[in-house]
Formats: structure tokens, C-alpha cells, sequence
């Protein structure tokens, strides 16, 4: 069915007005919704990514099979620093974890970055301290669903779009709630904090505009324009009860003794921090090094078992030790070494492909240095190949004209407090899927044949 989806969905673009329209549309939409990121459009692309009704359900079940087991780790992190140890947090990152958030989920929202194929549904990363790309995606469904091409598409097929603002409204009213251990006695006034000048500005401002408009006061800020007296955190005249926090911990410890006032506050639990430092222990990518290690499987039931190892890549942090691999002992090295064809390098905290080495598209002397790079860094993971997803996109070129051309398509659902709620794709025309390196996004929709 999601073949004969696709194949009607391009045979209507074949129609030259209603392409035209469509296209003329969706440029329009973007730059009147701010669909911008790093001052070109987010979503260069004519069609919507579609997912069917039955794979869905199937997506979220493993999604929050997995997420339970991710919030054992957590679990069993604060009390092993054994598994901290797995996980590769440096002294200031154990510090900050140590610091109750005053709640008990570990990373009320997240994304899972994924790709789904005929044969298999693989995970390769876990945003677990900032997720981006919620309110791009509400954005992006207004527009796609007024295209004149989709109305069309919706006269033959059911169309489901994941709005996700509401959810991380919800997330942060619902983590507020369990914060104060009461209900709050009006409604509580939230700051979206990051660097200065940052590409994300602006989902930044869809938030806020989506904040207001459900009655709660809301404003966007960096760290160096915050104070903290009096045991309140604010910027100027404006109070702060939650921070949703956007600021990755990475970004913020080069500026925290000049700008301490949102550690400060957060120490002294005078603000409710989404998503907390405490995130950090699931962000790293040697997440998936506890998930899938044989030593590590008592935390985890049947079920959990199950669905990492059909769905998490092998991974480990790159260390001379020996390891384990499909139940047998192995050297770590040597094993990454000569296993260039199905592995790729990453460092163990960084995001928008930076420093990563994908062994099939690099040439054996290049793999050497880079596994000895990762070695003095001392902070990669190396991580099994899992089965890629493409499809065809009609891509929009700087001229205004369409072209068919093949994409990388990496669907990243999103999770609040470990339910999954809305998702986005990311689209690229390189192995690196994701809009900092120059890839693109589209809304996700869930269809289903109309009767």
C-alpha cells in the first residue's frame, strides 16, 4: 500500500498547475512560517515522508520497549558508577547528574533517530538532552497539508499528522507538577534558554508563540541575560518557573562560571529544568554500549532483551579491552580494525555528523587513523552498520524547478515522558542525515487507505 501511496502521491505532481501551485505554496509557507534554519529552507521538498497505520503502532511499541530499558540504565547509573563508567561521563558531567532535577523521569523528551526498511527497524542514536525539531514539524504539517497536491492525495488515502507542541507543553506542566509535589497555583511562566544566535532561533520563537497561546507567559533568553537572587531566577522583570532547557551541557560549561546563574538555580531547586543536566547520562551515544553488552542484559526483561537486540546497534567505546560480539570474546581493536566494512566511528558527544568516519565510504588508511584519533580522544564509540532506509523525494533545486532524486531517509520519533507522540523525517542525499551538515526534514504522516 505504501508503495502505491508514493507512486500516486508523484503521479500527481506529473500534473504541471497542480505542481506549480503546490510548489509556489510551500515556498511561501516556509518562509512565512520561519522555516529556516541557518538562513535556508528546512524542508526543500514537494513531498511529505508517509509511514502506514500498522507500521506505526508497531514503531511506538518498540520505541517505548526500548525507552523502558533506557530508563533502567538511568536507574541503575545512580546507583553503579560502574555504568557511569560505561557511559564515559567526565568529573563535571558525574557532578552535574548528581543534582536531583526534582523529578523522576531522566529525559522527558526525546528522539530516537531511526530507519525503517521492508526488513528490518534500526535505531543509531538517542537525543536524550535537547531534541530539536518539534515545533518545525507542527510548522511544516500546517503547510504540507494545505498544499493543493495533499488535498488531492487525501481524496484517496487517510492522512494523520504528530503535532508535538501540545505534548512538550504537556511534558513541562506535568514535570512542573511533580517539581512543586502539588498542582501549581497559576499557570507558570517559562523560559527557552540557549546560546545567542543559535540556527534553532526560530523553532525558539514557534514555541513561544504556541506557549502564549495557551495562556502561559514565556520568553527566550541565553544564559548571560539570566540572574538568580532571592532564590528566583529571571531575566529582568520576567520570573521563571520552568526552563525549557535547550542549552546542550557541552555548550554551556565553557560559559558556566561566568554565566552560574542557571546552574545556581537549578542546585538550589528554585527552577524546574526540562530537560535536566541529569539527561545526560542517556545522551551519550556509548548508550547503546550498556543496552547492547551481554554484561549488562540483568537490567533488563525478556521483552527489552528482545527488542535491543532486533532494533539497537552493537556498539562499544572504543578502548584497548577485549569486548564481546554475538555471544563471542573478542579483541577490541583488532576486531574494529579489521571489520571496516560494516562499522562506523563516533565521537561519544557531539551532534551534527562532526567527527564521524563511516568505515565503507573510507579507505583502509584512513580508518587507521581515525581509530587511532578516536584512541587519544579517547571518548568514541564504534557501531555496527544497521540496514539504511532511501526513497525517491521530488526535491526543490535553487532554480524553482523539482527533481526526483533518491534520498537517506532517517525517521526520529519523539518521545514524551516515554510515549511516543509526534515524529519527523530527515532527509539527505549524502549517508549523513541530519539539517546541520545540509540535509533537509519533512513532516511525518501516518496513512491509511480510504474505504
Amino acid at each position: 500500500m505504501l508503495k502505491q501511496a508514493v507512486s500516486h502521491y508523484h503521479d500527481l505532481l506529473k500534473e504541471t498547475k497542480l505542481a506549480e501551485e503546490s510548489r509556489v505554496m510551500l515556498d511561501e509557507g516556509l518562509e512565512c512560517a520561519r522555516l529556516i534554519f541557518g538562513g535556508r529552507r528546512l524542508s526543500p521538498y514537494l513531498r511529505p515522508h508517509f509511514v502506514t497505520e500498522e507500521d506505526f503502532e508497531r514503531i511506538c511499541k518498540i520505541c517505548e520497549t526500548v525507552w523502558s530499558a533506557i530508563e533502567k540504565v538511568k536507574d541503575a547509573a545512580i546507583e553503579d558508577p560502574t555504568i557511569v563508567d560505561d557511559l564515559g561521563l567526565t568529573a563535571i558531567e558525574r557532578e552535574l547528574i548528581g543534582i536531583d532535577p526534582g523529578y523522576k523521569a531522566v529525559s522527558p523528551t526525546s528522539r530516537l533517530d531511526s530507519f525503517l526498511t521492508d526488513a528490518a527497524y534500526s535505531f543509531v542514536e538517542l537525543n536524550g538532552e535537547s531534541p530539536a525539531g518539534i515545533a518545525y514539524a507542527d510548522a511544516a504539517y500546517d503547510i504540507f497539508s494545505a498544499l493543493p497536491v495533499m488535498k488531492r492525495f487525501s481524496e484517496r488515502y487517510n492522512v494523520r499528522p504528530l503535532y508535538g507542541r501540545r505534548f512538550m507543553l504537556a511534558v513541562l506542566l506535568e514535570s512542573y507538577t511533580e517539581f512543586l509535589g502539588r498542582q501549581p497555583d497559576r499557570p507558570p511562566r517559562i523560559a527557552i534558554v540557549d546560546l545567542k544566535d543559535v540556527p534553532t532561533q526560530k523553532e525558539f520563537e514557534l514555541f513561544k508563540e504556541f506557549f502564549e497561546g495557551q495562556g502561559y507567559p514565556a520568553i527566550i533568553c541565553s544564559p548571560d541575560q539570566l540572574q538568580f537572587d532571592n532564590n528566583r531566577l529571571h531575566m529582568g522583570g520576567f520570573q521563571i518557573d520552568i526552563v525549557y532547557k535547550r542549552l546542550l551541557v557541552n555548550e554551556y560549561l565553557p560559559i558556566m562560571q561566568e554565566c552560574p546563574a542557571l546552574l545556581d538555580a537549578y542546585r538550589a531547586g528554585a527552577i524546574c529544568m526540562v530537560n535536566s543536566f541529569r539527561s545526560k547520562l542517556i545522551h551519550k551515544k556509548a548508550l547503546f554500549a550498556v543496552l547492547t553488552s551481554a554484561n549488562r542484559a540483568y537490567l533488563f526483561t525478556e521483552d527489552e532483551q528482545a527488542a535491543i537486540s532486533a532494533h539497537v546497534p552493537w556498539t562499544r567505546l572504543v578502548r584497548a579491552e577485549t569486548s564481546d560480539y554475538k555471544q563471542e570474546e573478542i579483541d577490541l581493536l583488532e576486531f574494529v580494525s579489521s571489520n571496516r566494512d560494516k562499522l562506523v566511528l563516533k565521537p561519544n558527544d557531539d551532534y551534527g555528523g562532526h567527527g564521524i568516519t563511516i568505515g565503507w565510504n573510507t579507505d583502509e588508511i584512513r580508518w587507521q587513523e581515525a581509530i587511532r584519533s578516536a584512541l587519544v580522544n579517547a571518548d568514541y564509540v564504534v557501531q555496527e552498520r544497521v540496514p539504511t532506509a532511501r526513497e525517491i523525494f521530488p526535491a526543490l533545486k535553487d532554480d524553482g524547478s523539482v527533481e526526483f532524486a533518491e534520498q537517506l531517509v532517517d525517521l526520529d520519533p519523539l518521545l514524551f515522558n516515554g510515549k511516543v507522540g509526534s515524529a519527523f523525517t530527515r532527509l539527505s542525499f549524502t549517508e549523513l542525515a541530519n539539517v546541520t551538515s545540509g540535509g533537509g526534514m519533512v513532516p511525518t504522516y501516518i496513512i491509511s487507505k480510504r474505504k
